[in-house]
């Protein structure tokens, strides 16, 4: 190639660059012109919504879907068919809720029960990064069994008893599920043992003892 094509081909390049940023500087300026000709109400409005996207930080809570299952009801015409969700909400900083509700649509279903397991949180003692003590929680057929565990060991647990742990925030403990195998039965146990428990502080001043009393 040339000294000439090589000039050629810088030179185009650069009236390539130049033609691309003259037209991003018109598009600005077209979307500022469309701006300024909306009424003053429509500007205020527009300025609200794009500093309130803008200022939204991230939700802290977050949701796990652990069952979609369809459902039937019979009615007079038929059968009427519907899905159930069940989901964990949590933020990961010991506060955990199970949600659970039926709709038309699986979105629909997600979204009552991501709002029902806001409306039923609960706060979890954590001793460090496990529980405190041994508990058992029970929810209909179902029993699972919670035990702490030292660093390192992380969550031993299957099933919908594992999200609930990890959104509850706790790292390290053992587990054991028994009786039925449905889900939502597992989820609600895991919450019904998570909420019996206790930390030894608040057991001792219930007792009107002091901590090297309790443990002795």
């Amino acid at each position: 190639m040339s000294e000439e094509e090589k000039i050629e081909e810088v030179v185009s390049e650069e009236v390539k660059e130049e033609t691309a940023a003259e037209a991003t500087e018109t598009e600005e300026d077209v979307t500022e012109e469309v701006v300024t000709k909306l009424p003053a109400k429509k500007q205020r409005n527009r300025k609200k919504n794009v500093e309130t996207q803008e200022a939204k930080p991230e939700s802290e809570w977050k949701e796990q879907v652990v069952q979609i299952s369809r459902v039937t009801k019979v009615v007079k015409g038929g059968k009427k068919l519907s899905f159930r969700a069940v989901v964990i909400v949590g933020n990961m900083k010991g506060q955990v809720g199970v949600g659970c509700a039926k709709a038309a649509e699986v979105i629909i279903a997600i979204q009552k029960a991501i709002a029902d397991g806001r409306k039923n949180l609960i706060t979890v003692p954590i001793f460090k990064t496990t529980i405190p003590h041994p508990i058992v929680g029970r929810s209909g057929a179902g029993k699972v069994m919670l035990r702490p565990a030292s660093q390192g060991t992380g969550i031993i647990a299957g099933g919908a008893v594992r999200p609930v742990l990890e959104l509850a925030g706790i790292e390290n403990i053992l587990t054991k599920s028994q009786g039925s195998k449905s889900p939502l039965n597992a989820a609600y146990a895991t919450i019904d043992a998570l909420k019996s428990l206790r930390m030894f502080s608040d057991v001792a001043k219930k007792r009107g003892l002091t901590m090297a009393e309790l443990l002795n």
